[in-house]
């Protein structure tokens, strides 16, 4: 088979090269890049050499050839090549925001300034979490091509980290927090000055406090998770979503804070001192793990992790794992779910490249099967 790649010298680009190059299905790549249009991959990103030496051409060339299409591209502009795929037969699978909303043109255009210029897409198209649409993704592709909106690097994380507790109604009432810090890669190949090494090395630091991309993505999959049926006919549960820029190249830590329900949380002694044991909150985070090991234990990607270990970005580098390991707070009132994922990998590129997968019916691991790197 041959895998097309649209914008393929941007970082997401070049990974999806890195790991499709290594796909046993895969054929051949045809890539295109309007910048290095002509130049060979592997001189662009060294790391390829020998491996990749791909002449890069132009869009139309790899529509022509292609039997997947990965479009990894800025928000707005993917629909267009999402169109003819479409009208080709190909299976398109659009990195960008453009199909993450489904038929919701309102909050697109209000997150992103710009409308849907094909809306009647979206009657092809489905949210590439596979974790929550792994079937939607399969019964679409059975009626003919579709459109996969591959979820964002940060909605992944959180996502896959409340997921559980939202749908086995774990989750109270209250407002849940998301406090991520991503590597410096999230911010693409042609960085915005804040993302350049003299501004962000030695610093971890907050942007777009309360009003970043991602937060209504986050918002929507929170309340899909509750109602259990991919229908919003309820509002979710109120979000609080903080992103952080941290100095490193790879991975996404998010740490997610969820009240309890009432049934859930550990029970207060009628004593001066209103802290309960810690052996009860202790016991409680056992529980929880549990059921959270559980839920997840047909998933190839997710990891929940026993209680002695913590989540973190070193140990899913440059792999398609999700780890996810569960704590509760003193008072036994909230859970503490920590989530660390490769932003370029499980964020991004592996994400499609699993989705793709599920697509040609084959093992979601294929092509995916890497030990993360330890260091």
């Amino acid at each position: 088979m041959i895998a097309g790649i649209i914008g393929a010298t941007g970082y997401v680009g070049a990974e999806l090269v890195r790991l499709l190059a290594g796909h046993p299905n895969i054929r051949s790549l045809a890539l295109a890049s309007v910048s290095f249009e002509g130049e060979r991959m592997d001189y662009i990103y060294p790391n390829l050499f020998r491996r990749v030496r791909t002449l890069l051409i132009q869009a139309d060339a790899v529509l022509e050839v292609a039997q997947v299409v990965f479009v990894a591209l800025p928000s707005g502009v993917g629909e267009s090549y999402a169109k003819r795929c479409m009208e080709k037969g190909i299976p398109c699978i659009d990195l960008s925001a453009d199909f993450r909303f489904d038929d919701d043109e309102a909050t697109f255009r209000a997150w992103y300034g710009k409308p849907f210029v094909y809306p009647e897409l979206r009657n092809h198209s489905v949210y590439g979490l596979p974790e929550l649409n792994r079937e939607k993704i399969k019964a679409l592709r059975a009626s003919g091509p579709v459109i996969i909106g591959n979820p964002g690097c940060y909605p992944t994380a959180a996502s896959l980290g409340a997921y559980p507790a939202l749908a086995l109604g774990l989750a109270g009432s209250g407002t849940i927090i998301v406090d991520a810090a991503s590597g410096i890669t999230g911010g693409g190949r042609e960085p915005s000055r804040a993302f350049h090494y003299p501004e962000c090395a030695d610093a971890l630091a907050p942007y777009k406090v309360g009003c970043h991309r991602h937060t209504p993505e986050i918002s929507r999959n929170f309340t899909f998770m509750r109602t259990g049926d991919g229908k919003q006919r309820e509002e979710g549960p109120s979000l609080i979503f903080t992103p952080h820029l941290a100095p490193m190249n790879r991975g996404i830590l998010s740490t997610t804070y969820i009240p309890l329900s009432d049934a859930w949380q550990v029970k207060v002694p009628r004593t001066e001192n209103p802290r309960p044991p810690v052996a009860e909150v202790m016991d409680q985070g056992a529980v929880i793990r549990s059921r959270y090991a559980t839920f997840y234990r047909d998933e190839p990607f997710v990891r929940v992790l026993p209680a002695e270990r913590i989540a973190a970005t070193n140990r899913v580098r440059q792999s398609n794992y999700c780890d996810i390991s569960i704590h509760l707070d003193q008072t036994g009132s909230t859970l503490i779910v920590v989530t660390a994922i490769d932003n370029m990998v499980k964020g991004a590129a592996g994400q499609a490249v699993q989705n793709m997968n599920i697509i040609f019916g084959f093992d979601e691991s294929t092509g995916l099967s890497a030990i993360p790197a330890a260091f």
